[in-house]
């Protein structure tokens, strides 16, 4: 089997540590590993497969020899150095928001549209986590049954905004149990024992920049343009793993029944059912952290409109949120030998 040179680009970050871990954990067929960070972190040195590797600053040098480069290094980053890659000949994986809507960058999720990804032209885009993990339950039962409307509201971890905020979490939360001064670094309010609106600006729509993600990047991977999307984005005081409260609407003249519901979400793949009304268990971030499935549950028909069902998921925002999706698009690429491209 071939092998490929891989890179990361912020690999001392939150989600570039869980690449490094998928890639020793996971059968992939790797060559070598560069580890990229900004110059403040240059020179440390990580360990992995029972080496330690260097970390070296992120320049547009840096991919030479690179076959894929996972990007988690920030929107800003992504378009300084994402062009300097592809014309190395390597294929970006990019975690941020940089390329999402670019009409010619494929927005992948690898379970709803594989496809896609075949077409690239070097960069692709990893969806926002929330999207991601609201596209685990939307995406199966819009293949059961065409989707007409979603109201989304969400429940979204520290770990969405990196490892300083899920230890300004811990931080806060030891204080404010010892009676001292809680300070705010990195989100904007108090996250221990509160929930805010997620930090993100708000347009003169009144919707966040997170809200606006969901709407347009569920539209584009799901090839849906007028797709009725609209959501809530709230931060809670958990650690690790999203949650959503899903509200879908079918458009045909009557709903799927809850069996066929079930039957739907279970053939899929990354999906795992929690569902015990009997003994009231269902979706917890607690359960979904560090779980590479999408954890859905309260399946139930929506009482106020007849052709409407509620779901609540939880999702492990680093994993299948974050740096398991990408590395599922690497795996693709090379299960469809289309690493390579040809540039126009």
């Amino acid at each position: 089997m071939h092998q490929y040179h891989v890179a990361i680009a912020g690999a001392t970050g939150a989600v570039g540590t869980e690449f490094m871990r998928l890639l020793e954990e996971r059968d992939f067929p790797l060559a070598s590993l560069r580890l990229l960070a900004s110059a403040r972190s240059a020179g440390k040195r990580l360990r992995f497969r029972g080496e330690e590797l260097p970390v070296e600053e992120l320049t547009p040098r840096s991919f030479e020899g690179i076959d894929i480069a996972f990007f988690s290094a920030g929107g800003g980053r992504s378009k300084e150095f994402a062009p300097a890659a592809t014309e190395a000949g390597a294929v970006v994986i990019d975690n941020s928001s940089a390329f999402r809507m670019d009409p010619n960058v494929p927005l992948v999720v690898p379970e709803v549209n594989p496809e896609d990804a075949l077409a690239h032209r070097g960069i692709i885009a990893n969806p926002n986590c929330s999207t991601i993990i609201l596209l685990m339950a939307l995406a199966p039962l819009h293949r059961l049954s065409p989707v007409r409307r979603v109201v989304v509201s969400t429940y979204q971890a520290a770990s969405g905004a990196g490892a300083s905020a899920m230890r300004e979490l811990e931080e806060q939360s030891r204080a404010f149990l010892a009676g001292e001064k809680v300070t705010a670094e990195v989100f904007p309010h108090q996250i221990a024992f509160n929930l805010f609106s997620h930090n993100t600006v708000i347009d003169e729509t009144g919707y966040n920049e997170e809200e606006r993600k969901m709407v347009k990047e569920t539209r584009k991977i799901l090839h849906e343009p007028d797709l009725a999307v609209t959501a809530t984005c709230i931060r809670v005081p958990v650690l690790r793993a999203h949650s959503e409260s899903i509200n879908i609407e079918f458009a045909g003249e009557r709903r799927p029944s809850l069996d066929a519901v079930r039957e739907a979400l279970a053939a899929f793949p990354g999906v795992r059912i929690v569902d015990d009304r009997a003994g009231n268990v269902f979706p917890m971030p607690l359960d979904a952290s560090g779980e590479d499935d999408v954890l859905v549950g309260r399946i139930r028909e929506d009482n106020s409109h007849p052709n409407a069902i509620d779901l609540f998921v939880s999702g492990d925002q680093i994993l299948k949120g974050a740096a398991l999706n990408g590395f599922q698009i690497a795996e693709l690429l090379i299960e469809r030998n289309a690493v390579r491209w040809t540039r126009a």
